[in-house]
């Protein structure tokens, strides 16, 4: 069943997991299979049986062969020409990342322009390969 963590306290190691406007369910740290801590607002793919979860991983984890969604060309393209203000990033889900190219190209009057040219090529050479998903670009 998938859903999404409504709440998660680190204290207890217990959280709930939100299906619908109507239906939560209750975990506990004991059925979490993933290596990361759970967060709110995850996205999760849990096992049920009778109101008890037996296991709770992140959406998408248990997919061998996730598609491409995001184009390698445009993101490229996107960093060379507009990396400056880390529209690149944006594209590939990357905001925060966006957000620091924003702020350094301000403060270094302009200089952080070279930081959104050097990704656009990394992206074309194939050495950032993967939005924030974990999926390749195609």
């Amino acid at each position: 069943m998938l859903g999404q963590i409504e709440s998660y306290d680190k204290d207890i190691q217990t959280g709930v997991i939100k299906v619908d406007e109507e239906q939560f369910f209750e975990f506990y740290i004991t059925t979490w299979t993933s290596e990361d801590e759970p967060k709110v607002g995850d996205e999760v793919d849990f096992l049920e049986e009778e109101g008890e979860v037996l296991e709770v991983s992140i959406a998408g984890v248990h997919l061998k062969n996730l598609r491409p969604v995001k184009s390698r060309n445009i993101a490229g393209i996107l960093g060379i020409l507009l990396g400056a203000i880390g529209v690149h990033r944006i594209y590939l889900g990357f905001y925060w990342v966006a957000l620091a190219q924003i702020i350094v190209t301000f403060i270094t009057g302009g200089f952080g322009v070279m930081w959104g040219f050097i990704e656009g090529i990394l992206i074309y050479a194939g050495h950032i390969e993967k939005d924030a998903k974990g999926r390749l670009l195609k």
